[in-house]
């Protein structure tokens, strides 16, 4: 771990803590009371605002709070944000990368791994077991949670019964910072395991532009060929970009 914040993990209540908090050193015993102030009353702000009454590093805060108790958190916040960008990027960034960051140790990672599976838990939770074409907003935002910040490529495929009912949501393969390896064969060969009637294709683009590549393209012809010979349908393939996705089915590539 590197040198300058503690990093340990606590119980969930804790003495709190001020937007002054000084630089990150060591503070042994009690917290002070101009550390333990900005704690309470970003944690206040948060009970009687919402997270839209904080901008991205006090969010963050809040989640660095109990892996680091005893120390200002705010520069440790900010430098997260200068290196992934935005909150959204610093939840889903990779354990390797995070701790690549100066400060950062095993319970900040903890920490932060614990809100991205929370928030894909619930957004996920809107969608399995429901009819996707008309839940689709439900779905497409599930994809942006679990995808769009992401620095390498990713598919998954999400498989429909004869209802349209979202039976599984697996991925399939991970890929580079701009190629991911999909096979068509492989693609069916689970649909017919899991008795699936119809499949979305999802990935998403690192760069942020869902703008599809010819080897997008080529792919989803694939895999449609290999669904009809089959029977299978193929709804959609969705690439997924930092704040906008792209439909093949909208756009006339299916």
């Amino acid at each position: 771990m590197a040198k300058g914040f503690s990093d340990a993990s606590l119980p969930l209540f804790l003495p709190d803590g001020d937007e002054d908090e000084a630089a990150a050193a060591p503070l042994p015993g009690k917290l002070p009371s101009y550390i333990a102030d900005h704690r309470r009353r970003l944690r206040t702000r948060f009970m009687e605002g919402g997270a839209t009454a904080m901008p991205d590093y006090e969010l963050l805060e809040l989640v660095l709070f109990r892996a680091i108790p005893r120390q200002d958190v705010k520069p440790l916040a900010r430098l997260l944000l200068d290196t992934f960008g935005d909150f959204n990027r610093v939840v889903s960034a990779a354990p390797t990368r995070l701790c690549m960051v100066k400060g950062v140790g095993d319970a900040v990672v903890q920490e932060l791994k614990i809100v991205e599976a929370a928030a894909q838990r619930l957004m996920r939770a809107r969608v399995i077991n429901r009819p996707v074409l008309s839940s689709w907003d439900a779905l497409v935002d599930y994809c942006h949670t679990a995808m769009a910040h992401r620095e390498t490529e990713q598919f998954r495929i999400l498989y429909l019964d004869r209802k349209n009912v979202l039976v599984a949501d697996e991925e399939q393969a991970k890929g580079t910072v701009d190629h991911v390896p999909v096979y068509p064969r492989e693609v069916v060969k689970r649909a017919l395991e899991l008795n699936a009637s119809a499949l979305i294709l999802v990935h998403n683009h690192p760069s942020g532009d869902p703008t599809p590549s010819e080897a997008d393209i080529s792919m989803t012809c694939q895999v449609q060929d290999a669904c009809q010979a089959l029977g299978i349908t193929l709804h959609d393939h969705l690439i997924i970009g930092k704040s906008r996705e792209l439909s093949f089915r909208s756009q006339g590539y299916l």
